[in-house]
């Protein structure tokens, strides 16, 4: 089974080296990987061409935000199975891949999930968040729980049959494309109970209280998108589970 990994950039030459090496490390064979650069002025596209790699694919052009970008990787990616690595994340481990296709095929399943760590973004084997995210229950939406989205490895027939990233939606739009497709399509996952990524902590939808604020308003949408009746106290319920990932890690 081939996999592609989607990762879009912009200015991102911090990191990027960290992230594309992680997936040149894999010990899995058969791994590509697409950049789509939103036309970083910075170092970004001559790093990640020359160091070692699996990249098939350099788009750079403008575009309408990290999930329209997500959106042409997925549309340029020639993989069964479609991974998406954010540029200033990587890997855990060189077995990651492995460990992830072995499950697709062992079980048939639609898509693969698993744990993810926030890190420090210079000290990286500083852990400051342990995500552990249990297997999927019917309902569990409702009660806070959603995957990571960085550990989510999905088939393509599956965007295919079901849609990809709503970008109305800004930093929400990957919790409403898993609830779209393990809530409402009920999708065949399996839980793999391993810390798949690491994360450097403050990203997109963790690095100020308004991005904060935007996504707990935009996951409200995403239940009403989707004809998922949810309670009004969401919001609250879904803060929770991520205060005692804090304690238990």
């Amino acid at each position: 089974m081939e996999v592609t990994i989607i990762t879009a950039t912009y200015n991102s030459e911090r990191y990027i080296v960290d992230c594309v090496e992680s997936i040149n490390n894999q010990e899995y064979p058969n791994i590509t990987q697409v950049i789509i650069d939103g036309v970083s002025t910075d170092k970004t596209l001559e790093l990640a061409k020359n160091i070692p790699n699996r990249i098939t694919s350099i788009i750079s052009e403008k575009d309408k935000g990290i999930y329209d970008a997500m959106n042409k990787g997925i549309h340029n990616a020639n993989g069964s199975i479609v991974g998406i690595l954010n540029s200033d994340d990587f890997y855990a481990s060189q077995d990651v891949i492995a460990k992830v296709v072995s499950l697709f095929e062992k079980t048939g399943c639609d898509a693969v999930y698993g744990n993810l760590d926030f890190v420090d973004a210079e000290k990286t084997d500083k852990v400051i968040r342990h995500w552990n995210s249990k297997a999927y229950k019917t309902g569990g939406f409702q009660k806070g729980w959603h995957p990571p989205h960085p550990t989510f490895f999905v088939k393509k027939e599956i965007y295919e049959k079901y849609g990809v990233f709503n970008t109305s939606l800004n930093v929400s739009a990957d919790f409403e494309l898993m609830l779209r497709f393990i809530e409402k399509h009920r999708i065949h996952v399996e839980y793999l109970d391993e810390t798949l990524v690491k994360m450097r902590y403050g990203g997109e939808s963790t690095g100020s209280l308004s991005k904060i604020i935007e996504g707990n308003r935009n996951v409200m949408k995403a239940f009403k998108i989707n004809g998922i009746s949810v309670s009004p106290f969401y919001p609250i319920v879904r803060l929770l589970p991520k205060i005692k990932q804090f304690i238990k890690r």
